[in-house]
């Protein structure tokens, strides 16, 4: 599977999970510039800022451990320009989904919600 497959599968199966949890999808791959956006949802008046990402193995650690902090300045930067350009939002919080194919050829994911960056 190439990156940009695995990178589709895991922002559709991160889409299907926070449809689930209630969330409003507003944006997905929501661009500024070179900046980018994986997801873009809300939920009760919170606008979330959400980075997918998604590994067919977890030989070289997980996930979630592939944000660095370049990445982070990155999603900083494109919240603050959604944001500017959409007013209306005043709380926002950062999430990261973590999808990851395990041994037994199933998916997992792991939601982390309200991230520090």
């Amino acid at each position: 599977m190439e990156n940009r497959d695995t990178g589709f599968l895991g922002e559709t199966i991160a889409t299907s999970h926070l449809l689930e949890l209630g969330f409003d999808i507003l944006e997905k791959n929501w661009r500024y510039k070179h900046l980018e956006i994986d997801i873009i949802a809300s939920k009760e008046s919170m606008l979330h800022i959400i980075e997918v990402k998604t590994r067919t193995s977890i030989q070289f650690g997980y996930p979630e451990q592939m944000i660095n902090g370049l990445k982070m300045q990155f999603l900083k930067n494109a919240a603050a320009h959604y944001q500017y350009a959409h007013p209306e939002w005043k709380w926002l919080q950062f999430d990261v989904i973590a999808i990851y194919k395990k041994p037994t050829d199933e998916w997992a994911l792991d939601y982390f919600e309200d991230v520090y960056f």
